[in-house]
């Protein structure tokens, strides 16, 4: 429709039809879908649109699914112990909270 047309040209005129749009600063969306399974977009570029009146998100991105069977892998959670010294409820616990990131579930429990 626009094909071609220099961006600065495209904002006026997506503004002259009542078109905001505004990018959105994210490290990761998680999508939680029915099933329970995730749709996981890392490092994603986010559009948040806005015409009359109705919010669109366009969200693009390195997408993976992990499905509602996979949860926590005992090495996980065994990586965690060693690091942290930590009883293995509570580096479960703790890996659940932070969504299976390693890195962010060591620094929590080494606070």
């Amino acid at each position: 429709m626009f094909g071609g047309m220099d961006p600065k040209k495209m904002q006026a005129v997506m503004k002259q039809m009542g078109i905001k749009q505004e990018e959105i600063d994210a490290l990761k969306v998680i999508i939680e879908k029915t099933d329970g399974s995730k749709v996981i977009i890392e490092e994603p570029s986010i559009m948040k649109i806005i015409m009359q009146g109705q919010e669109s998100w366009q969200i693009s991105g390195n997408a993976r699914e992990e499905s509602a069977e996979e949860g926590i892998s005992e090495e996980d959670i065994q990586m965690v112990m060693d690091k942290t010294n930590k009883s293995y409820d509570v580096c479960k616990n703790s890996l659940n909270e932070h969504e299976g990131d390693l890195a962010r579930c060591i620094l929590a429990l080494s606070e």
